[in-house]
């Protein structure tokens, strides 16, 4: 058994752990609104204003903090006059499935959600093919006050009081399906956006700008030449991890071999070195580091289940997700003072959902679990860390076989590690720096690499106690077991 070891300094806080980086993203795709989240009040379903009641409380217990919608790619071609009012448009999907949209879920069905659930709202907002009129028009039927038109109309449909409105991200993709577009061109064009978003209930929305498709650094740095802090707060950047790195054969969700696996791992581990090399480029143009990174769109995206719609994006959830998400939320903890905002994709029944349904049935996916377990991070203060551990090699490259991250909130330390190897259990020595341990309570998620949840085996892989640890002499030794995801949660 190999040995790691990690050592930790209570006393030195790195940065602050904003709870927007265990954010999730709900876009107009196969049934994450319609028929997943949002089932119409009239629905058999047991609802509040249409929203699956069960649904709010899944997404409650893992206290989320920000959602954004309406996309996405959807996002580019979503007019928000048509999902107002009593009689809406029906358009066409043309992103995804091309089927019909009732647009019954609209700007005030959006806005009720983020109330329920009691989180903050990000809009995406369209550039592609919309107008800077348009979104400023939104803005002021969302956030305005004084009795224009577009006020009197959002009261006439049935909101008294403005929104608060968080978040605005300008555009979305707009290197690829959001309009093809240069880094320079989209700069100058999200200038001349920002200069008309006007929010007259929150000054302080931070504006997101269209940033990079993973490691495209040329558009980082070019939005970081012509944009300044006055202007945008952050920049966004995608990244999915895909087993085999081919888009159109990306690999089966539930049958995937210990090949595949370790490649899943691999790309996963990849955020490291993305988030790493653009905090660098923008490091070089805002050393102060106001303007943020916002990875609002990442998660496993493999091939469609059989029988489902290709273009709705239905997928299962396995361990393998839980390990994938674990690495993620780890890196985005040690990253948190550029990286103050990621939003999952997505969060029901597309890509990696942390929920699934079929009709009345729900389940709580793997990945549910695990941002379950790291709730405790939020608002968290990271610590200084050094980890050494050992490497998993797989097709010449190097994978580390431990990921973690270290917090601390309220007199309390929180640790989180994930052992990516399915094989080797690893032995782990901590030690805190500057401060003793009293005690320490334990969490594990763990199962054959294969398993997930089902309908009629709900927590197949679930949150469980975990006692492989024992403190001795202000030290923790444990045991962690192969593909596993565990919290230690330290009394000092």
């Amino acid at each position: 058994m190999k040995t790691a070891y990690l050592k930790y300094d209570s006393q030195r806080i790195v940065s602050h752990i904003s709870p927007e980086i265990y954010g999730h993203f709900s876009e107009h795709l196969g049934r994450c609104i319609y028929g997943g989240i949002f089932v119409g009040k009239e629905s058999q379903i047991t609802n509040t204003d249409g929203i699956r009641n069960d649904v709010i409380q899944a997404l409650k217990e893992i206290k989320i903090p920000v959602l954004r919608w309406p996309g996405g790619c959807f996002a580019e071609e979503y007019h928000w006059r048509d999902g107002i009012g009593k009689n809406r448009r029906i358009t066409l999907n043309s992103h995804w499935g091309k089927v019909p949209d009732d647009n019954s879920f609209g700007t005030h069905e959006f806005f009720r959600l983020c109330e329920l659930l009691g989180c903050k709202a990000y809009l995406a907002g369209n550039l592609g093919s919309g107008t800077v009129q348009e979104l400023s028009e939104w803005l002021e039927y969302i956030t305005g006050d004084v009795d224009t038109s577009n006020v009197l109309e959002r009261r006439q449909n049935g909101r008294e009081k403005p929104w608060k409105l968080d978040y605005l991200g300008i555009g979305n993709e707009n290197w690829g399906e959001g309009g093809a577009m240069r880094p320079e061109y989209y700069s100058d064009l999200y200038r001349q956006y920002q200069a008309f978003a006007r929010n007259y209930s929150n000054p302080d929305m931070i504006k997101v700008a269209c940033g990079a498709n993973a490691d495209d650094y040329q558009w980082t740095e070019t939005l970081m030449q012509r944009l300044n802090s006055q202007q945008t707060r952050a920049l966004s950047l995608h990244y999915y991890t895909i087993p085999t790195g081919d888009w159109f054969h990306k690999g089966n969700a539930v049958n995937f071999s210990e090949s595949e696996y370790y490649s899943t791992m691999q790309k996963a581990c990849r955020i490291e070195e993305l988030l790493t090399r653009h905090s660098q480029i923008m490091d070089n143009y805002d050393p102060d580091r106001k303007i943020k990174l916002f990875v609002d769109e990442w998660g496993c995206w493999y091939d469609v289940e059989n029988g489902t719609n290709p273009e709705f994006l239905y997928q299962q959830n396995t361990m393998r997700d839980a390990l994938v998400a674990a690495v993620h939320l780890n890196a985005f903890n040690q990253h948190s003072e550029r990286v103050t905002m990621a939003n999952l994709a997505q969060t029901m029944n597309v890509l990696q959902a942390v929920l699934l349904s079929d009709g009345e049935k729900l389940i709580k996916t793997p990945t549910w679990y695990v941002f379950r377990m790291f709730v405790p991070y939020h608002n968290a203060e990271l610590v200084k860390t050094s980890l050494a551990s050992s490497y998993i090699y797989h097709d010449n490259a190097e994978i580390p076989q431990i990921s973690c991250s270290v917090s601390k909130k309220d007199d309390k330390i929180f640790i989180t590690i994930a052992n990516l190897s399915l094989s080797e259990s690893c032995r782990m020595l901590i030690e805190p720096e500057n401060n003793t341990i009293r005690s320490a309570d334990g969490q594990i998620i763990t199962a054959k690499i294969h398993s997930f949840n089902q309908f009629d085996q709900k927590e197949s892989v679930k949150i469980s106690e975990y006692d492989g640890f024992f403190v001795n002499h202000d030290k923790i030794s444990a045991e962690i077991p192969p593909c596993s995801v565990i919290s230690l949660s330290v009394n000092a």
